[in-house]
């Protein structure tokens, strides 16, 4: 049974062992194997049905790295032999003083001019992509219900046709705009009501050429839109009724667009259905003019927007194209940076044979879609191009397996809406990279992803000729601390405040930080970049300050600047100094993950101290040709 269950798990693209970031080799349990065959529908009971099964495959050109000499993602030419610096941030978090109680498109669009006018030539953001608006609590933005959709969240009531009309609605209580956290279920609420008067005084006496170009998107979109406008109808109209927004929990009559009482339901809720194909208008024109700002402002890439890898397993997509996900099964991660556990992000994969059946057109369609309005995407977990990890229902991410995906195929397809829509690719490959996977991203222009805090040789950080050129490198992301937070050792206590950290392994932790703070400080001595009152602290005559001195902020960036990188980018929360983290990777409600506004108004940002310290240093360290 094992040789034939083994030549089964290969041909269907089944990886059995894999080796951890310490080198370990990992054999997967044959049991988890077969969960994950039979979750692709591939019988495996006994050898003989096993060997029936392996006769029956349909061939997946999984192929090696290779890849075609003609498979190039775009490059400016500017670009090839240049360097350049942005900014990054998380939209939902952005404050100003006319927002809803979230950032929203038109904020993006000053924050762009901002950036801008400081010499970024780009302005990167958190996955925009379709959450459930009906759950607005479930708000991690690479939780997507639908990658080739906006978030609707995200439109400025006020600039939508007719919002000059609206009056009172378009007040809201300050503690709403004015909190430290997004009240996503407030700002949801008022939205959707100003949002839905906006779109009936829309339908009855909107602008005729407006109403032309909605009736011209809609058609454009085709039965992608109409079947996530009719999800979200549907979802909103479950949720009033008591039940979830979700799809499984749903009477069974209304779990797929094919059932009778679906399309029942469609033909009495047209006007439902509508006003949810003009969120979706509403937000690409808002997001296109952010783009539009971005670029007149004298960005050369403009907005830099972010692909999850995958999709809730129980929102539109799935519900719209149940064959092209595997249900029985989530991606997640082996052991890495984030968690020694590994990680089980719950999100439904691609199926590798219908997408090779479909030509990979769901790809192709949902990156498109993203680019309409962005000069660069970041890829979100990269290695998905040549393999997943899956977890069968019913076992933990340590019984995971990687499953592969026909690279050679992904990246031209990647590359193909890369050149038409002259955007450029930023891969994320942090965690366990296979190898030989970044001497193939190289050749086709993926740009890697590189951060300060894990580009290490043993405990030592890389200087910083060590960089690729290929690369986007920055000092924090999203997923890690950030630099104050990191300095002061305000991670390692808020990891011990939510049980991630024992009480009495803190002290070596805290041990272990200073440690690193002197190594980083060496690294900058190196470089010629250590502030001269940091030398005491540099050979541990001194205690450092909790919160790190403007000229190490300002040093630590001038490094990542020196480095041979492409792009370098600088994100919102180190621009002002912030200490708690925006994600902890393996956290759901214990951390207010995706939710912390910015420690600074809009309105005042380009004049805040560290935000014109670091930003003059990038400009001069990296001038805008």
């Amino acid at each position: 049974m094992g040789d034939s269950l083994h030549r089964l798990a290969a041909a269907a693209g089944i990886v059995r062992q894999y080796v951890t970031l310490t080198g370990e080799t990992v054999e997967v349990p044959d049991d988890a194997v077969r969960g994950i065959l039979k979750a692709m529908g591939i019988a495996c009971g006994d050898d003989a049905e096993t060997e029936t099964s392996l006769a029956s495959l349909e061939p997946v050109a999984f192929g090696p790295f290779a890849v075609p000499d003609d498979v190039r993602c775009h490059m400016p030419e500017w670009l090839r032999d240049g360097r350049c610096w942005g900014v990054t941030c998380q939209l939902y978090g952005l404050r100003s003083a006319r927002n809803w109680g979230i950032g929203d498109f038109e904020d993006l669009g000053r924050f762009a001019e901002v950036a801008a006018a400081a010499g970024a030539d780009f302005l990167g953001v958190n996955p925009l992509h379709a959450l459930l608006f009906a759950a607005p609590g479930g708000c991690s933005p690479f939780w997507p219900s639908h990658r080739r959709y906006l978030n609707p969240m995200y439109i400025a009531v006020d600039r939508v046709p007719g919002a000059e009309r609206l009056g009172d609605a378009l007040e809201l209580p300050d503690s709403v705009r004015e909190g430290d956290l997004v009240d996503y279920a407030a700002v949801r609420g008022y939205k959707r009501r100003a949002l839905e008067r906006l779109f009936r005084m829309f339908e009855t006496d909107g602008d005729d050429a407006l109403r032309a170009d909605f009736l011209s998107f809609v058609a454009e979109e085709g039965e992608s839109l109409y079947l996530h406008a009719l999800f979200e109808a549907l979802s909103e109209t479950m949720v009033a009724e008591g039940r979830e927004a979700t799809w499984p929990s749903w009477p069974e009559a209304y779990r797929s667009p094919a059932e009778a009482a679906v399309k029942a339901f469609a033909d009495e809720s047209h006007d439902l259905i509508m006003f949810h194909c003009f969120l979706q208008w509403i937000a690409f024109q808002q997001l296109g003019v952010a783009q539009d700002r971005a670029r007149a402002a004298g960005m050369r890439i403009g907005l830099y927007l972010d692909f999850a890898v995958g999709v809730a397993p129980d929102g539109s997509a799935t519900w719209s194209d149940r064959a092209l996900v595997i249900s029985g099964v989530r991606i997640g991660a082996p052991p890495d940076y984030f968690n020694a556990a590994g990680q089980d992000w719950g999100l439904a994969p691609v199926s590798p044979t219908v997408l090779a059946e479909r030509r990979f057109r769901p790809i192709r369609e949902s990156i498109d879609s993203v680019l309409a309005h962005a000069g660069a995407l970041r890829i979100d977990h990269a290695m998905s191009l040549y393999r997943l990890f899956w977890i069968a229902h019913g076992f933990s991410a340590g019984e995971g397996a990687y499953v592969r995906y026909p690279f050679a195929d992904m990246v031209r397809t990647i590359a193909e809406v890369s050149q038409a829509r002259h955007a450029i690719m930023i891969g994320e490959d942090l965690g366990i990279v296979p190898d030989g996977f970044r001497a193939a991203m190289h050749a086709a222009d993926i740009q890697s992803y590189r951060v300060l805090f894990f580009e290490k040789d043993g405990d030592y950080f890389l200087p910083a000729q060590a960089y690729p050129r290929e690369a986007l490198a920055c000092v924090t992301t999203h997923d890690t601390q950030t630099f104050a937070g990191w300095w002061s050792g305000h991670d390692l206590a808020t990891r011990a405040g939510i049980g991630m950290l024992s009480a009495a392994s803190l002290p070596g932790e805290f041990q272990g930080r200073a440690h690193e703070r002197r190594r980083l400080l060496g690294l900058l001595e190196a470089h010629g970049l250590l502030p001269p009152d940091l030398i005491p602290v540099m050979h541990a005559e001194a205690e450092p300050d909790a919160t790190p001195p403007e000229s190490l902020t300002v040093a630590v960036h001038r490094f990542i600047a020196r480095t041979p990188s492409r792009l370098v980018a600088v994100s919102a929360e180190d621009l002002v100094g912030a200490v708690d983290q925006v994600n902890i990777p393996g956290t759901v409600d214990e951390h207010p993950n995706w939710r912390r506004k910015l420690g600074a108004l809009l309105e005042g940002i380009a004049g805040h101290p560290l935000f014109v310290a670091v930003t003059a240093a990038l400009a001069e360290e990296r001038p805008r040709r």
